[in-house]
Parts: structure tokens; C-alpha cells; sequence
């Protein structure tokens, strides 16, 4: 595993405490994609941690699944949608196997989940990706970028990275910088990055 790679258990682990990435409200860029109607039907939180982007997106009339890996991000998550009285599925699921949740969705959110994954995951995940988001559909991924400095955290991605990984059955409409946030400096610099997906030929 490479310096800035995180295991389930890592994961896990940060779950005992509050996880810097955990800020008690949906991000900023969410809010304005949102506000932008540029996030539209169905949506999948896909690793949506204790659930506050998915949450608000709900609460703006969006049909929301968020998913995680770590089962005790997924219990808050359902604590906090009951506390609210709100209605989102929440799910322990594999990003890397999305198609096992048998549905497909309009919009894609990613929230510091490409960041924490080894080259080979990525490829896997941008390939579930395409399995669940419709012709058409678009994802916005907010990601660490390769201005943070120092060694702490999670991996950093730079905008070629980005592209290269979508290059095949996306359009990448827009790659921009854009403030990460957190609990521990307020905030990190990000890329907040637009892929549509385009419908593949059959036998492609």
C-alpha cells in the first residue's frame, strides 16, 4: 500500500472517534451544485460517511442512496436521518461493486472516496461507476489535489489524473479548484470535478 492509501480498517478505526472528514453539515460545493439545480433525480452518496451531503440533498426532494463501507458510518447516518425525519437509504456496500445495489441513478457524488484508493481500485471503481449512472447522468467528485502540502492524509490527485482515469465512456466537463473542508484546518485545497457519461456503442 502507497504513502496516502487507507484500508478498510483504517477506516474503521477513525470511526471510534470523529473523522476530520466528518464536519456535521453537507460541503460547500454540494450546497452549490445543488442551489445550481445542477444535481438532478436520483442520487448516490457513494461513500457517504455519516450521511450529511445525502441528507440534504434529500431535503431537497432527491431520491438519495449513500452507501459506505464501514458499518459505523452507515449507523449514524440511519441515527441522524431519524433524528431529522428524514428518508434516505443508507447501505453498507462496496463502491467497487456498485451493481450490487440493482439500481441505476441520474447523479453521482463523491466525496473524498477516489482520493483514498490504490491505482488499481480506481479503475474498478470508475468501471462501477458506469454500471450504476445513467446515459447522460453526471458525477461530481470532490477530491485532495496535488497543492496540499505535506505528506498527512489522504493521497493527493493531480487534474491529469483525473482525466486519464475518465477517459473512456465519460465526458469530463470540468475540472476547477475547489475548497475541501474539514474539522481540523477549516478546509484543504480540492478539485471539484464534472464527468457526464456517455452512452457506449454495443460491443464497445
Amino acid at each position: 500500500m502507497s504513502s496516502g492509501e487507507r484500508s478498510p480498517e483504517h477506516f474503521a478505526a477513525m470511526y471510534q472517534g470523529k473523522p476530520p472528514w466528518d464536519i456535521d453539515r453537507p460541503q460547500q460545493a454540494f450546497i452549490r451544485l445543488a442551489e445550481e439545480e445542477a444535481i438532478r433525480g436520483d442520487v448516490l452518496d457513494a461513500g457517504c460517511g455519516t450521511g450529511e451531503n445525502a441528507l440534504y440533498l434529500a431535503g431537497r426532494g432527491h431520491a438519495v442512496v449513500g452507501i459506505d463501507a464501514v458499518p459505523a458510518a452507515i449507523e449514524r447516518a440511519r441515527g441522524k436521518m431519524l433524528a431529522r425525519r428524514q428518508e434516505v437509504e443508507f447501505r453498507v456496500a462496496d463502491a467497487l461493486q456498485l451493481q450490487t445495489l440493482g439500481r441505476t441513478f441520474d447523479t453521482v457524488i463523491d466525496c473524498g472516496l477516489f482520493h483514498a484508493l490504490s491505482d488499481e481500485d480506481r479503475a474498478r471503481y470508475v468501471a462501477s461507476l458506469a454500471a450504476v449512472l445513467r446515459d447522460g447522468g453526471r458525477l461530481f467528485l470532490l477530491c485532495f489535489s496535488e497543492r496540499v502540502a505535506g505528506d498527512w492524509g489522504p493521497r493527493r490527485v493531480t487534474e491529469r489524473e483525473l482525466r486519464e482515469a475518465f477517459s473512456h465512456g465519460w465526458e469530463v466537463e470540468r475540472i476547477a479548484p475547489e475548497r475541501m473542508e474539514n474539522n481540523l484546518q477549516g478546509g484543504v485545497d480540492g478539485w471539484l470535478a464534472t464527468m457526464r457519461r456517455v452512452a457506449q456503442a454495443a460491443g464497445s
